[in-house]
């Protein structure tokens, strides 16, 4: 789109608002509305927020930033549009007060990384496509969020028994407006569990597309008088929500570079590489995949999500596994990703993980048959199989060493994000749980 395409568009259907997005450090969409009288202003990137006051961004020294809205990302927001007047946005860039990119912009940040892999002529798209999961959950009378189940259903339940079919089929169509090519959509193993797919795309796209997703997703459940959440793991001994991260790197034809077909698997020797980096950093990066003290009691077995280091074909007690596909459709699905992280930096980290396997021809780690599930810590320490994070301490333990993580993020966002983490395990570790009440107040 253009300049101009866009102005007559906003003319043609009655835009009066528009939505300037971006997305902090966390990973929380941060929003400035204007009228669309000012959409001159905004797309000579002359919209001024105060930096100071978002998550992980500027000094309040130097506060004022600029918004660059991406052309490509406008949107006509049908959900939040009256009879009498529609609502747009873009998706921006952050620029600080001197207007050059900001280097802690989580999306410009995932840009610069794919400008490395392009830069190094490994390939030219990171392709991803994501598998978000999420619960529905009752309202209570004041409009709060509980842990009641809207359904009892289970895995692919048909509709006779998973009545929130209908809030699933709802979601994709409201998407499919929005310019979505949709995958599948089912009930997921836990009571009120669900996961809806769209198509991959590249990875900036991806996100951007993320980020509009899971606001419809919250939207959609209000409208039922349900919450949705992507919290990790909101009841103890169930099956918790991961966000599988699937991708590919192509060529600038759009050829899969991680297929061969002369490999029994198909794999290229690019994704062998590939998936040993990722899998060499991947304590490294965990704090970045997996990035609040609930993410990790996901990460524990039993519970089909992955928290041992290691790949295979087709076993899903691994970390990493590659799904069953064609030529096109070859990929890397890196299974410990859960939808709390920031999606921009996660995949950043995944992406400059994979480039450290193919710089450095990565092989240590070789394909495992056997259910690590089913296995003893000595069975699986003969065979080289370290464990992820066991909690978040590990984890920022793990970041706050590497070398590697200050490479593609920075000082500064380094820094910061350690800060803001260690914060949240104090807080965490000194809070007396309603475990401790019920286990410790009688006998002691």
């Amino acid at each position: 789109m253009t300049k101009e395409d866009i102005l007559a568009i906003i003319k043609k259907e009655n835009v009066k608002f528009i939505k300037l997005q971006f997305t902090d450090m966390l990973g929380m969409l941060k929003t400035i509305e204007i009228p669309s009288t000012n959409l001159n202003k905004a797309l000579n990137n002359e919209v001024i927020f105060d930096g100071s006051s978002v998550t992980g961004f500027a000094k309040i020294d130097d506060a004022d930033m600029y918004l660059y809205p991406d052309i490509d990302t406008w949107l006509i927001l049908e959900l939040e549009s009256t009879d009498n007047y529609k609502v747009g946005r873009f998706l921006c860039d952050v620029y600080t007060s001197k207007k050059e990119q900001f280097e802690s912009d989580p999306r410009s940040i995932l840009k610069n990384c794919i400008n490395i892999m392009r830069e190094m002529n490994i390939g030219h798209n990171f392709n991803v496509g994501l598998e978000p999961e999420f619960f529905l959950f009752q309202l209570n009378e004041d409009k709060m969020p509980t842990l009641k189940h809207t359904d009892f259903s289970s895995y692919f339940d048909t509709p006779s028994l998973d009545f929130n079919y209908k809030v699933r089929r709802e979601i994709m169509f409201e998407l499919q407006k929005l310019g979505f090519k949709m995958e599948v959509s089912h009930h997921e193993v836990s009571k009120s569990q669900h996961e809806v797919n769209f198509e991959y795309s590249n990875a900036v796209d991806t996100c951007d597309k993320l980020q509009t997703f899971k606001v419809l997703v919250k939207t959609i459940a209000k409208k039922y008088n349900m919450y949705a959440t992507f919290m990790p793991k909101p009841i103890k001994d169930v099956n918790g929500s991961g966000m599988h991260v699937n991708c590919s790197i192509s060529d600038i034809n759009n050829n899969n570079l991680f297929y061969d077909e002369s490999m029994p698997n198909g794999l290229s020797q690019l994704a062998i590489y590939f998936i040993n980096g990722v899998l060499k950093n991947a304590r490294e990066i965990s704090l970045l995949t997996n990035s609040t003290i609930n993410s990790f009691k996901r990460l524990v077995p039993g519970f089909e999500a992955p928290c041992y280091i290691a790949w295979s074909d087709s076993n899903r007690s691994t970390m990493i596994r590659i799904p069953a596909a064609n030529k096109q459709a070859k990929r890397v699905e890196v299974r410990s990703v859960d939808s709390s992280c920031n999606p921009y930096l996660g995949l950043s980290a995944i992406l400059m993980a994979g480039i450290d396997g193919i710089k450095n021809k990565l092989t240590d780690f070789q394909s495992i048959k056997r259910n690590l599930f089913k296995m003893d810590n000595i069975e699986r320490k003969a065979l080289n199989i370290d464990n992820l994070p066991h909690d978040l301490q590990e984890a920022i333990e793990c970041f706050k060493k590497s070398d590697f993580i200050r490479s593609f993020i920075g000082n500064d966002l380094h820094s910061k994000f350690i800060s803001i983490k260690e914060k949240e395990w104090l807080d965490y570790s000194t809070e007396v749980t309603d475990w401790e009440i019920k286990n410790y107040l009688k006998t002691y």
